[in-house]
């Protein structure tokens, strides 16, 4: 790490130029080729993932978006004259508009079905040409406003589905713009300088463009969700702005202990850099980790998050000790650089809140830890309720038109309208046709089944189409219990003494099926994570306990922030006055990512906070002394850190995205709780009572485990940078 940092500090023009023109080059390939990022919940294997096969094989050319218009009136019917002329006038203009292939209109011979039964209520569905992801949002936003311009009067018109979402604000980049601002603060409150709070800001901002970039490319060689870019964002402008700090923190205390700018850096690198790597491959492996699901939707997530954490690491260790050698002496405030140029070196020792709470909790570890963990355990509560399945235009805030088009078809022709099932059949001779026309008959007379439409058979007669509205609502458990019902019972009844196969798809149907895929193998994935961590703390710490405390916290730190996403989202405590839509499920692809970047980021505080109690540790074999000092000295740090990536991840709930905002809320949560409960009080309070017992490792195991030093002492050119009597100055300011 330290011929890297010399290097970079050598060249470090070179350095900056060719990291710029990295962000340049990538930028315009992605702006020249385009997004194709693709949300497909469907899983090879699953029975809707079938359905959907043989509907592409039996009605190929079909794969158009469908999207709806849909008008309503207080007063009188929507059969009225008037209203009438005014929705087909306007039906009409939508059908000339570019990318729209037809539009299907109820007051036409095909818009059976299409007006509520109370009259108030009707709807048209517009055919585009592409699928919604390759539709210009311009195309869009001209239906929309050729639509909306038939409002008034008393008719209330609005429009739902995927092509129409891409219309609706976003929040443009104003999450990140206040997460910025709000880390600019905090690193110029930890540091006093200019200079040195813009570093970190700089270097995440350059190597985060850039993997977003990359992110836009690699959806054009893989499937990669639509979400996988602001995630990205989210958790690289964290991590980043993270690394860099923990770096010229160290850079700061270099400086201060009277080596030159070119060592400082040097040594920073030599130190926390390896630290940094250290997290930012545990973040990675954690990511990638998502691979071992076989889930062609998660891979994408997996490699676009890791290409994020992968730039701002290498940012980390080589564009920023160029960034610190062009500022030299100003990585120091004013009053800094004073005091050092009157009085040399000093020794930096641990004074204030932090010292004082760190003898606190010396004091009262039995209390302290029985406070944070009940604390958690309380938080944790709602996660025992968690239902996993995913979000629609019905989660949307309540002033989006695809909300509001979603809650009037709802009310007008009935909850399942939002989300029918589609039964896909596979048929083989007449005697399947006649038993798929009964089919439709015996579903009508199902439980939970509201109606049920007509048989459409493909032009060779072997593949069958039928659509089924649930009595209930698309997230409802009764809508699931209803497809495990035709799953099991109905359609194997039905079938039965034939060779026709019918296959449940539609939307609860691939999202349940999505979600028990998930859930089945979440176990799995967890245990491979939190057993990687075990290992690389256990080689790191030459420690038993401490690896099985950091997998204690980590499960708990997951645990309870999911109860505070449970409040938030399932439960909708507080969900409308945020902006976040209506109560819904929780995705299902959200324990894996948490699991994920937290395993990551709690190794980051961990590796930070245990590091310096082993170094104290070996040095004085006092675990009372190892512990309030490593505490005293990185807690600030570690707040610092924590208060910059909360403000990071919160400001993404001003994204305008219902599952970016619960990855942020998620995030945020998760990080403060693991910050101000978990490391700063229930670790040390643990470590205080178990006493020596924190570092015993088996000496058959000791002889045998690798040794490794994640963040070895400040050194310079082999020697130790402490200055000399800094151990006696210490000694007696922690005897007062």
């Amino acid at each position: 790490m330290a011929s890297i940092a010399r290097w970079c500090i050598s060249h470090r023009l070179a350095t900056v130029l060719l990291w710029l023109l990295a962000l340049v080059g990538v930028a315009a390939a992605a702006g020249a080729t385009g997004s194709a990022y693709s949300n497909d919940y469907n899983v090879p294997g699953t029975e809707s993932g079938r359905a959907s096969a043989l509907m592409q094989e039996g009605f190929p050319g079909t794969g158009g978006d469908s999207d709806t218009i849909v008008w309503h009136t207080d007063s009188g019917s929507v059969r009225a004259a008037d209203v009438q002329e005014r929705a087909s006038g306007m039906l009409e203009e939508v059908e000339q508009l570019p990318g729209v292939a037809s539009v299907t209109s109820p007051y036409g011979s095909d818009g059976q079905g299409r007006v509520s039964a109370d009259g108030h209520t009707a709807y048209a569905t517009v055919a585009f040409e592409d699928q919604a992801n390759d539709i210009p949002k311009e195309q869009a936003e001209a239906v929309v406003a050729t639509a909306k311009a038939a409002e008034g009067d008393g008719l209330q018109v609005e429009l739902g589905g995927r092509a129409i979402a891409l219309t609706e604000s976003s929040g443009g980049h104003t999450a990140e713009m206040v997460g910025i601002a709000v880390a600019a603060v905090v690193l110029f409150l930890a540091f006093g300088s200019l200079a040195a709070s813009a570093l970190p800001i700089a270097t995440a901002l350059v190597s985060v463009g850039a993997a977003y970039a990359g992110i836009q490319l690699l959806g054009h060689v893989m499937t990669v969700a639509d979400f996988a870019p602001m995630l990205g964002l989210l958790v690289g402008l964290g991590v980043g702005i993270d690394y860099a700090l923990f770096i010229v923190t160290r850079h700061r205390r270099g400086l201060k202990r009277g080596l030159t700018v070119e060592e400082a850096a040097r040594n920073a690198v030599a130190t926390t850099g390896r630290a940094v790597v250290f997290a930012g491959a545990t973040v990675c492996i954690a990511l990638l980790g998502m691979l071992i699901l076989r889930l062609g939707f998660l891979n994408g997530v997996a490699i676009a998050a890791s290409l994020t954490v992968v730039l701002t690491v290498a940012a980390s260790v080589t564009l920023l000790p160029a960034l610190l050698s062009f500022i030299g002496m100003r990585a120091l405030s004013r009053r800094e650089r004073r005091q050092l140029a009157e009085h040399g070196p000093q020794p930096e020792l641990p004074t204030g809140f932090a010292a004082r709470w760190s003898a606190f909790v010396e004091r009262h570890p039995k209390l302290l830890g029985a406070v944070a963990a009940v604390v958690m355990a309380v938080l944790a509560l709602p996660t025992l309720s968690l239902h996993l399945g995913t979000s629609d235009q019905g989660n949307k805030p309540a002033s989006a038109t695809t909300r509001q088009a979603y809650d009037l078809l709802a009310d007008g022709f009935g909850p399942g309208v939002n989300g029918p099932l589609t039964l896909v059949g596979d048929l083989d001779g007449a005697g399947d046709r006649v038993a798929m026309d009964k089919l439709a008959d015996t579903l009508r007379d199902t439980q939970g089944v509201e109606s049920v439409g007509q048989v459409a058979y493909n032009g060779s007669g072997d593949t069958a189409v039928l659509t089924v509205i649930p009595d209930s609502a698309p997230q409802s458990k009764a809508t699931s219990d209803l497809v495990d019902r035709l799953r099991g019972d109905v359609l194997p009844d039905a079938v039965d003494g034939t060779s026709l196969d019918v296959y449940v798809g539609g939307l609860t149907a691939s999202y349940d099926d999505f979600a028990e895929i998930i859930i089945g193998k979440l176990p799995l994935f967890i245990g491979v994570v939190i057993a990687l961590g075990c290992l690389l703390l256990l080689l790191a710490f030459r420690s038993i306990g401490i690896p099985l405390k950091a997998a204690a916290m980590n499960i708990a730190a997951v645990a309870s922030s999911f109860g505070i996403v449970v409040a938030i989202f399932q439960w909708g405590w507080g969900s409308e006055l945020l902006g976040l839509g209506a109560a819904g499920p929780i995705e299902p692809f959200l324990p894996v990512i948490m699991v994920s970047v937290l395993f990551g980021l709690s190794m980051d505080y961990q590796v930070f906070l245990v590091s310096r109690m082993y170094e104290e540790w070996l040095e004085t074999g006092d675990n009372r002394r190892a512990v309030r000092v490593g505490l005293a000295e990185t807690s600030r740090v570690i707040n610092s850190a924590a208060v910059i990536m909360i403000s990071v991840f919160l400001a993404f709930v001003l994204s305008g995205d219902r599952v970016i905002a619960m990855f942020g809320i998620a995030l945020a949560a998760a990080v403060a709780l693991d910050a101000f409960v978990l490391r700063t009080l229930l670790v040390p309070a643990l470590m205080h009572m178990l006493g020596g017992a924190n570092w015993w490792l088996p000496r058959w195991l000791d002889r045998r485990l690798p040794r490794i030093s994640i963040e070895p002492p400040d050194c310079v050119a082999g020697g130790h940078a402490k200055i000399p009597g800094q151990r006696a100055s210490e000694e007696g300011q922690l005897v007062q």
